[in-house]
């Protein structure tokens, strides 16, 4: 197993920051690790992630978990559980009303993903990116008048 994951405190509302993980189109707006997410990002929906990092390549996922305002899992793989990704994004609201913990994992696993995940980069740097464009985003629309 192979795992890559960040967190990371964001002063704003959970449903703020679930609307802009579930606005597929906005994306490559406030995000700068993805170039564009085809489809749309619901229950049981397919949609194609195209990554910067990675810029020849599409990656397509299906939602297999969407808990509004708390969390959200996309899931890929191989058929016979030979290769498995799933990417998660947790929002736990602080208790002091301090805002959200974000957290993001992405976990890679099956009887193949030794061999697979040795040519996957290290995605620590696009994680932090991610959620760190996330919180910019959300608190720049959070602010009223905006």
């Amino acid at each position: 197993m192979k795992a890559f994951e960040t967190s990371l405190l964001i002063p704003a509302r959970p449903e703020r920051i679930w609307a802009l993980l579930t606005d597929a189109q906005a994306y490559p707006r406030w995000n700068p690790t993805v170039t564009r997410v085809e489809g749309a990002i619901r229950l049981g929906e397919k949609i194609t992630v195209h990554a910067r990092i990675s810029p020849d390549r599409a990656f397509p996922v299906t939602v297999s978990t969407f808990e509004v305002n708390q969390r959200m899992v996309w899931s890929s793989g191989m058929p016979l559980g030979a290769f498995k990704g799933e990417r998660s994004f947790t929002l736990t609201p602080r208790a002091d009303g301090a805002g959200v913990e974000f957290k993001m994992r992405e976990e890679f696993t099956g009887w193949l993903s030794g061999l697979i995940t040795k040519s996957i980069p290290d995605l620590t740097p696009e994680f932090v990116a991610f959620a760190e464009a996330l919180s910019n985003e959300a608190q720049m629309t959070e602010m009223p008048g905006r």
